[in-house]
């Protein structure tokens, strides 16, 4: 019976492969008939719940969830994506255990070195930017952001965004402090002050598209949690039911078809 069992799981898991294809080759000829977003932001949620489910030390979640980050470059240049912006790290979270903060810091660190040395980056001429308050960070981490700052600052072709220490409100506070400063030197008067002022001073500035589209939260939980706060006013929000690590290509593709089956009005 052993036999039979494991000859059957054997036999099985191809079958899962197989029809994992097929509907990932039906999806992408169902999205490529309709407008790509040119922009999306990615909430990663659930590592910890997913390392829980599994019995697996916390420890292993972040890195599984370090680890599907990494697939997020080729899918979106497959589909035509131009500009990701990744939530990994919110200013809230800075308030965990130190313990657990530095395995987080310990991952994030290994993964931006690793993208340092990305050929990935250069083949598709990706400009890497952080958003948030680095003085939070080690530095370590400050470092390597920096480099990659440095590293593809010509770059136009794509746009990676990795929101790290950051907070929607706090962005928003910045702006206000900038735009005052700006007015107590007499460089620009209160009446002008208008929705592009605020624009030029955003985390995003730097983007040909700083709203995204889309923005998609993974492990079921229906909020943004201060994600672009400002820029996401319009943005499409989709929620779904997978833990981040579990996150996978056909997953992305889900949430653009219902993106595209939305009408957006923009309140019109």
């Amino acid at each position: 019976m052993r036999y039979f069992g494991i000859m059957r799981s054997i036999l099985y898991k191809p079958f899962l492969v197989g029809l994992y294809n097929v509907y990932r080759k039906y999806l992408e000829g169902q999205i490529t008939k309709a407008t790509i977003p040119q922009h999306i932001g990615i909430i990663l949620d659930g590592n910890r719940r997913w390392a829980f489910m599994h019995t697996y030390p916390r420890r292993l979640g972040h890195r599984r969830g370090a680890d599907n980050a990494e697939h997020i470059l080729e899918w979106c240049h497959d589909i035509g994506i131009k500009a990701v912006t990744l939530y990994a790290l919110s200013t809230e979270n800075l308030d965990r255990p130190q313990e657990e903060l530095d395995e987080l810091f310990e991952v994030i660190e290994e993964k931006l070195k690793d993208l340092l040395d990305d050929e990935r980056i250069h083949r598709y001429k990706i400009k890497v930017k952080s958003l948030g308050n680095s003085d939070y960070l080690t530095e370590e981490i400050r470092e390597t952001l920096n480099n990659l700052e440095e590293k593809t600052k010509n770059y136009s072709n794509h746009f990676l965004n990795i929101a790290i220490a950051y907070g929607g409100r706090t962005e928003i506070l910045d702006v206000i402090r900038k735009i005052t400063e700006e007015v107590n030197k007499g460089r620009l008067e209160i009446n002008d002050i208008d929705i592009k002022t605020v624009d030029k001073y955003l985390y995003t500035a730097h983007l040909p598209n700083p709203e995204p589209e889309l923005i998609i939260r993974t492990s079921g939980e229906e909020r943004l949690s201060g994600f672009l706060l400002w820029q996401g006013a319009y943005s499409e929000l989709v929620f779904l039911d997978v833990y981040w690590p579990d996150f996978r290509k056909i997953d992305l593709m889900r949430a653009i078809r219902t993106y595209q089956n939305r009408l957006r009005r923009f309140g019109q």
